[in-house]
């Protein structure tokens, strides 16, 4: 399977559900825009809507590398909520999956994220973020390309 999420610049929709322990289930819809500036460099933006209501918005902006001969990668990423990221994510034939921790944070923070390949044009994510040993919240989503 060749990936088109994250390996081509691209704009991708976003249409899923975020939960929180404390919240329960919203919906939440944007975009994510992907541009590749050398050939081992990569950047991704992220605009998320979390809740209609309440205008409440994740942005999120990332600076990655790839391994082309290890088929994976790091970035750095800078998020509205939850602050400076690191992390790192390997490309399998089916998923892109990657773990992330939050820096400097006092006690355990981290996440991991898998883009499920549907089609070509359309991935699934699942997020997972912990605090400690405990589940935090969880997204679920479709991301489609636009063309």
């Amino acid at each position: 399977m060749n990936h088109s999420f994250l390996l081509k610049s691209a704009k991708w929709s976003v249409e899923g559900h975020h939960f929180q322990r404390d919240r329960g289930f919203t919906p939440l819809r944007g975009f994510i825009i992907i541009s590749w500036k050398q050939e081992t460099w990569f950047k991704m933006d992220t605009l998320l809507s979390v809740n209609q209501k309440s205008s409440s918005e994740i942005v999120s902006q990332c600076k990655g590398h790839f391994d082309n001969q290890r088929k994976s990668y790091t970035y750095v990423l800078q998020h509205s909520i939850l602050g400076n990221i690191e992390g790192e994510g390997w490309l399998s034939s089916d998923s892109i999956i990657q773990h992330y921790w939050i820096v400097g944070a006092t006690q355990r923070r981290l996440g991991f994220d898998t883009f499920y390949c549907l089609s070509e044009d359309t991935y699934h994510l699942t997020n997972v973020y912990l605090e400690s040993h405990n589940l935090t919240s969880t997204m679920e989503a479709t991301l489609k390309h636009l063309i």
